[in-house]
């Protein structure tokens, strides 16, 4: 008998559709959303940390910091990873930029979305722990120079940025096997870099916090190390696999169902019975 479409056949193309609408800007609401929703959850662990261990003294070992942030790392690149590429950091929106990967026009939104995001978790976090956001801010240590500090975000964006672009790359273009390097790569360089620079390694996590709380310090720092940083990374990316561009890396970058060159086929005509 001939083959009738049913409520599953409209169910199909409905949800083929909508993968679809990434494709078209006037969508790119839902890739600033994602990015904005990942980068505030981002801050809100990383500063908070800080602001509860200075009001509840004891409260949070060094470890246990590094792993709060390599943690929500994870999450937020499983959670929303395919729609917006979860950069959450300028640094690394401007390393994928460079290298072909993500679409220069989207470059200011992500940017604008990235340090609002962390204006809020900032003006959040004060208001529920009670102290001052630059207790979860950016600075050097306490033994540390501002030029100490600088050339420290710059050597650990340099390994994050380069873990980011590799995990973007060919096979490992997964979104768990992302999630675990870069989150790994993150909890590690926060227990040897933490108590030099802070290991910011983000200028949106930084800038929040620091201004909110009304200690900006040698900000300097926090936007230079990871720009610089990024830009090194760049270059070994391109020694290392060459021109950046390829469908894979590009579809990571910019979110796998929203990537410029990702369509997502037609289902199949139904056949007849």
């Amino acid at each position: 008998m001939p083959y009738s479409p049913g409520i599953l056949d409209q169910f199909e193309e409905d949800a083929v559709n909508r993968i679809n609408d990434f494709n078209d800007t006037r969508q790119e609401w839902r890739r600033l959303f994602a990015e904005f929703f990942a980068t505030f959850f981002l801050v809100t662990v990383v500063a908070g940390v800080g602001m509860v261990a200075s009001k509840y003294p004891g409260s949070v070992s060094p470890a246990m910091k590094g792993a709060a942030i390599g943690l929500v790392i994870m999450a937020m690149i499983l959670a929303v990873g395919k729609i917006s590429g979860t950069h959450m950091n300028p640094a690394v929106t401007l390393a994928f930029a460079t290298r072909g990967d993500f679409p220069w026009r989207r470059v200011p939104g992500y940017v604008v979305v990235q340090i609002a995001a962390g204006f809020l978790a900032a003006l959040t976090l004060t208001a529920l722990v009670g102290v001052s956001s630059s207790d979860g801010g950016s600075y050097p240590g306490a033994d540390t120079t501002p030029l100490t500090a600088m050339f420290v975000e710059m050597l650990i964006t340099f390994g994050l940025v380069s873990v980011v672009m590799g995990t973007a790359s060919g096979a490992q273009s997964v979104g768990t096997f992302a999630a675990l390097g870069v989150g790994g790569y993150i909890a590690l360089s926060a227990m040897w870099g933490g108590p030099l620079s802070g290991a910011s390694m983000d200028p949106a996590r930084s800038l929040g916090p620091n201004v909110v709380g009304g200690d900006l310090g040698p900000i300097w720092v926090y936007m230079v190390g990871p720009f610089a940083g990024a830009v090194l990374a760049v270059g070994l990316a391109y020694l290392l696999r060459g021109h950046g561009g390829r469908l894979s890396t590009r579809e990571v970058a910019q979110g796998a169902l929203g990537g410029e060159g990702s369509q997502t086929p037609p289902p199949p005509p139904p056949k007849a019975l």
